[in-house]
């Protein structure tokens, strides 16, 4: 990752290397802020959107940025400077947004169970549409609709059978998958949205999985919903957009990931071929634009040899970064300085949380020493949002660099404030 480099370091012993983020010494970060400790790429982020934003070209495109990969503020304001739009799955996600100064009017409502405050405010704002993932779905965004006097502007996300090739728990476009509605029974779904008084439908969405390394599965769904836009199109409805969704994986180990702009030019090329080259083209990347810009800095709290392993026990645990405990995802793990005097030895990098599934990595060949602080790639996506106070652990800092300047872009939590909502009884 070409914004976390190793650089040689003023003031540890010559010929030292140690790891910069853009251009701060990491040590200084952690030394400064404290560890656990997530650090972001400003630089890293809007690159990885630009690379989007440069493979649509002229195509008339709105890119959505999946909210749920990284929520924090800075992160979104950053992408919405640059003319971002957004996907989100709640209200929550929403107001994020909002506060960040996204626009609703690039706002894409997906998720499987929207409640009706929900609805409610995504009209009152004026979203760009709801994502439907069911028939009832849809009859309730018209109740509420109809109650405001709004028009929802609304497409159905269908569900193409078509195997991602993924981990089982981020395969979304199986027909065992809980999303979207059967592309069998979407064109009676259409016809009965084009009958409703206050629904305007505007497009069809679909998404098949995450971490997704080839582009051969987005394209079998795409020529499952090129199909269905013809039969659609012989019954008189007219999609204004085309919602290809996310899931362009990164390189966490050794995957080969086509580019945004390989992949796009495939998906572009398709829709020329059967006549639809004037469709508005949505995309959500989440991943491949967040978890490359970032880190997870964890310190050496112990080394533990035992006869069966050598254990690394670090003060980062599960709570902090969940993928490994529950995806048995790799990161790569570095140490930030190279060491020339300390023997490498294979490791276990384990947590203090009381679960054995508590682990960074495992077997990880690194030449270490109590003390050392270690760096977590990939960690911009899906790292922070999902962690947690298990084991009444305050949660992470997280900190935005920019050139040579870094900024609190979340405090690390107090226990004070993990109780602050708890009560004693009477």
């Amino acid at each position: 990752m070409e914004w976390f480099t190793f650089q040689p370091s003023v003031g540890l012993e010559p010929e030292t290397q140690a790891l910069f983020a853009e251009e701060i010494p990491v040590q200084q970060l952690a030394s400064q802020y404290g560890t656990p400790l997530y650090v972001y790429s400003r630089k890293a982020l809007e690159v990885s959107y630009q690379a989007y934003h440069k493979a649509m070209a002229e195509w008339p495109h709105l890119i959505c940025y999946a909210v749920k990969a990284n929520s924090n503020l800075a992160v979104l304001n950053v992408l919405a400077r640059l003319g971002a739009g957004f996907d989100i799955v709640s209200v929550g996600e929403l107001e994020r947004v909002l506060a960040a100064g996204g626009d609703p009017a690039k706002v894409v409502f997906s998720g499987v169970a929207k409640q009706r405050h929900e609805i409610r405010r995504a009209l009152e704002v004026g979203v760009h549409c709801f994502n439907i993932e069911s028939e009832q779905e849809l009859e309730r965004i018209q109740e509420e609709a109809l109650a405001m006097d709004k028009i929802a502007s609304i497409s159905l996300r269908v569900n193409p059978d078509v195997d991602a090739q993924t981990h089982p728990y981020i395969s979304t476009g199986l027909k065992d998958n809980k999303f979207g509605i059967d592309i069998n029974r979407a064109p009676a779904v259409y016809a009965r949205a084009a009958e409703l008084s206050h629904i305007e439908v505007v497009g069809v969405d679909c998404h098949i999985g995450s971490q997704l390394t080839t582009t051969e599965p987005f394209l079998d769904a795409l020529d499952r919903l090129l199909l269905l836009m013809d039969q659609l199109k012989d019954r008189g409805i007219h999609l204004k957009h085309l919602d290809i969704g996310g899931g362009l994986g990164v390189q966490y180990q050794d995957e080969t990931i086509p580019s945004p702009a390989d992949y796009l030019v495939s998906v572009k090329q398709r829709l020329v071929e059967q006549g639809y080259g004037d469709v508005m083209l949505v995309v959500e990347p989440g991943r491949s634009i967040a978890a490359q810009a970032g880190i997870m800095l964890t310190r050496v709290e112990l080394i533990k040899p035992t006869e069966q392993k050598n254990f690394a026990i670090v003060d980062g645990a599960m709570n902090d970064l969940l993928r490994p405990s529950i995806y048995s995802a790799w990161h790569t793990i570095v140490n930030t300085v190279v060491h020339s005097d300390v023997d490498s030895h294979v490791y276990d990098i384990v947590g203090p949380v009381c679960e054995s599934g508590d682990f960074l990595g495992k077997e990880r060949n690194l030449a270490i020493r109590e003390g050392d602080l270690l760096a977590v790639y990939s960690a911009g996506a899906y790292g922070f949002v999902m962690s947690s106070n298990y084991n009444t652990r305050n949660r992470a800092a997280e900190i935005m660099v920019d050139g040579t300047e870094s900024y609190v872009i979340r405090r690390r939590e107090t226990v004070e404030e993990q109780f602050a909502s708890e009560s004693l009884l009477p």
